[in-house]
């Protein structure tokens, strides 16, 4: 597939043509051209496939543009995919997109995540740790898998959380006592904290008023601005974008915190989600953790990537625009000749269940998230600079 390369100056490139990828597709393939003039983008998001048997959901439903054997293959899952390709990809009902989500409390790997909560409401022995395996992880894979609010398994579980788990050895000394919602001194931590007890209908807002005073002069945030940092880092934005936009949707719609998060999203969208603004240049890895944000992984965890950066911003239903090209059409250049995204990167350390992810193999998880990216973008009424 002939893609422009992505150098290491600002750049006006034109992408439209599928190149050998689509050799040996069948005639109905489908070829979407995005945008106008000089910053065209066009992507193929699949064609049809033949010889497998295609499940009964993807037979009743039609798929929003995204090819059908990809949408029977991300249906032959988990319920914790399944409703949301039902709700992202298709035109399936709301009645059964609610009965498909309502399956993650009770089936695979929803359910068995909370079950492995402790009586004392931890998971893994911890608020928080480094290996994945805390409460803080748990409710966070619980969030993407979308777990109910509403249940009773989620409202058993997070109550136990809100009345039992605190930060002691898991945090700074004058934490120790804080109950898990009120969370404790890093902006990024913060954030997973309040975007994880927004969504299960928690109160976060000693979190909030806290990020909302230490968001910085450019727009986003940084842990290391306790120690003098004055730029913001990717990472941690993007973390508190996410607390931010589940608060909002959580009832708070304080105009204070629509505007904090406006800058915030401003931050990525300046940077064109992975370039310096002050060069241009980008951003090869992450100064903190080294990791390219390029590459894509899940979970993502604190880390920052392309692919999260728009996810977030179709999310937040923010209008496309010509700053998102190039991260667009780097993600449109990784899908595979079958119309799948690979697992790029799995982060070190211990999941607290394992969700079919290898890495350099087709990832359910990334395609059904950059398939909803690329639909979503292709809505717009093209990017504009």
């Amino acid at each position: 597939m002939r893609l422009p390369s992505i150098s290491n100056r600002a750049s006006s490139w034109r992408l439209a043509d599928c190149g050998s990828r689509c050799a040996d597709w069948e005639s109905d393939e489908q070829v979407v051209f995005l945008g106008a003039g000089t910053r065209d983008v066009g992507f193929c998001l699949g064609h049809r496939g033949h010889g497998r048997a295609v499940s009964p959901n993807a037979r009743n439903h039609r798929s929003r543009n995204a090819p059908p054997r990809v949408i029977d293959w991300l249906l032959d899952s988990d319920p914790a995919i399944r409703w949301q390709v039902l709700r992202d990809l298709t035109d399936a009902p709301e009645a059964e997109i609610a009965a498909e989500r309502a399956r993650v409390a009770t089936e695979g790997w929803g359910a068995q995540l909370v079950a492995q909560q402790a009586a004392d409401g931890r998971w893994g022995g911890a608020a928080w740790n480094r290996g994945w395996t805390s409460t803080m992880h748990a409710l966070m894979l619980l969030r993407e898998f979308g777990l109910g609010p509403a249940s009773h398994e989620a409202r058993r579980a997070v109550a136990l959380v809100r009345d039992r788990v605190a930060w002691r050895g898991c945090g700074p000394p004058e934490c120790a006592d804080n109950p898990f919602f009120e969370g404790e001194v890093e902006p990024c931590i913060n954030g997973q904290v309040a975007a994880v007890g927004a969504y299960f209908n928690q109160d976060v807002g000693s979190i909030l008023r806290r990020l909302l005073n230490e968001q910085l002069s450019d727009g986003g945030w940084n842990c290391e601005a306790e120690n003098g940092s004055t730029r913001s880092s990717f990472n941690t934005t993007i973390c508190v974008l996410e607390a931010l936009l589940e608060c909002e949707r959580a009832g708070d719609t304080n105009e204070e915190l629509s505007r904090a998060r406006q800058r915030g999203q401003e931050y990525l969208l300046e940077r064109r989600l992975f370039r310096r603004r002050s060069t241009g240049e980008v951003i090869e890895r992450d100064r903190k953790g080294g990791a390219a944000w390029t590459r894509f992984a899940f979970p993502t965890w604190w880390h920052y990537d392309v692919l999260r950066g728009l996810d977030y911003l179709r999310s937040a239903d923010i209008e496309p625009d010509g700053r998102m090209d190039e991260a667009i059409a780097l993600v449109a250049s990784k899908r595979d000749p079958e119309g799948r995204w690979p697992l790029e990167i799995r982060y070190p350390g211990v999941m607290p269940v394992e969700i079919d992810e290898v890495e350099g193999q087709p990832s359910r998880w990334n395609t059904l998230r950059a398939l909803r990216v690329l639909m979503w973008y292709s809505k717009s009424d093209g990017p504009s600079d």
